[in-house]
């Protein structure tokens, strides 16, 4: 594949808003999940919950004023709103009508959803404001953010379960390679709501506790929601930016939501971004793994990195500190991957106490310095086997 720049991104999580807070919880280890507060449950479960006041949208777009959206405009305009003013030098650079958005999401706007028709229940009739099409589709926050940018170019979203927005980003590779766009807006949003929490309880995948990644005692996931934005472009703006070398997709079509058990297609995802990156196995510094935190997702995913890489290769698992975001998952933790090429570090593993004994991966469980990291992998594995595999290289790799 044709490499693309990666010349901004941004998070918003239970850690915070933007890179700063991220970066912060990273290098000190701080799991951010609580006890649920947004929705009351009659089952205990921990969630990455964001807590920082989000923004209001009004005006023109307030018909798009979902909590999914509101997570998407808090990621644009946090820490000086330095991301939404990258987005403008690219309109600028390019046109608005070569700068396209890609987002990848599982739940948008369900939350209003359910709060419409917990109303409907209560008074007969849904809420004057609630807006179906600008709140609950897919597509809602794509829409919106493409409005609130004044972009012109192709907007939909993604919807893979855990792997949507490691899709988008893939994705937007694939428009400036075919010259579709020379800009692309990737990423993921995703919210808490009630769907998710009972569902994944009803499956017996939620944790009592905050969720403990590939450990020996895992017991389960503690979800958890967010906004990972980065924005892709064809041309270089400066060396120290990194750069998006490979991908690799598959799908396991083995069960309906349980992973295949040897981890058949996460390792075919994972060959297949190697082939793509021209790089062996040995090249990548660093892994950030799909790792929920369930027995068979953790166990799946570290038969697959025994198959295709040596045990030397650094890897660990971040949803104990931000929880399991879903359709954003992706985006955030490719953020995450960027934010390790750029600071030299590899995050440790935020909960674990005993390394399962299964696992012959170098699993990290404290955070390490990597002054010489060059390229990183960043794993997401979605229901169904639908699994994706992203590597970014540090800039001065393609100088």
């Amino acid at each position: 594949m044709k490499p693309v720049f990666v010349t901004a991104y941004t998070a918003v999580t239970a850690c915070g808003p933007g890179q700063k807070m991220l970066l912060d919880a990273l290098l000190m280890q701080h799991s951010f999940l609580k006890q649920t507060r947004l929705i009351s449950t009659n089952f205990i479960t921990f969630t990455g919950e964001i807590e920082s006041p989000l923004p209001v949208i009004a005006g023109a777009l307030s018909s798009y004023g979902s909590r999914n959206a509101r997570i998407a405009l808090a990621a644009l305009d946090c820490e000086n709103s330095a991301f939404r003013h990258a987005v403008a030098a690219a309109n600028a650079r390019y046109g608005a009508e070569r700068v396209g958005i890609i987002i990848g999401t599982s739940t948008s706007g369900i939350y209003e959803t359910e709060l419409a028709y917990q109303a409907r229940l209560a008074t007969g009739a849904l809420p004057e404001d609630f807006d179906f099409k600008h709140q609950h589709a897919w597509v809602a926050t794509a829409e919106f953010l493409k409005k609130e940018l004044s972009l012109g170019g192709p907007c939909y979203a993604i919807s893979t379960a855990c792997s949507s927005s490691g899709k988008a980003v893939a994705a937007g590779q694939r428009w400036i390679e075919a010259g579709i766009c020379d800009a692309v807006l990737v990423g993921g949003v995703d919210s808490i709501c009630h769907l998710t929490l009972h569902g994944f309880n009803s499956l017996e995948l939620t944790s009592e506790t905050p969720c403990t990644p590939l450990d020996r005692d895992r017991n389960g996931i503690s979800l958890g929601e967010g906004a990972g934005l980065i924005l892709l472009e064809r041309d270089r703006i400066s060396d120290k930016h990194a750069v998006f070398v490979g991908y690799g997709e598959s799908s396991d079509a083995y069960h309906m939501t349980a992973p295949h058990p040897d981890g058949a297609g996460s390792a075919q995802a994972m060959r297949s971004a190697l082939t793509e990156a021209g790089l062996q196995p040995d090249a990548i510094d660093y892994i950030n793994l799909h790792a929920t935190g369930t027995r068979l997702n953790d166990q799946s995913e570290m038969r697959a990195m025994a198959s295709v890489f040596e045990s030397k290769t650094a890897c660990s698992g971040t949803k104990g500190m931000t929880g399991h975001t879903l359709g954003a998952a992706g985006a955030i933790e490719a953020v995450i991957t960027l934010l390790a090429l750029e600071h030299g570090f590899a995050p440790g593993t935020c909960g674990i106490r005993h390394v399962d004994d299964e696992f012959s991966s170098h699993l990290l469980t404290e955070t390490v310095q990597l002054p010489g990291i060059r390229y990183v992998m960043n794993n997401n594995f979605g229901f169904g086997g639908n699994n994706v595999s992203l590597i970014f290289a540090r800039g001065t790799a393609y100088a």
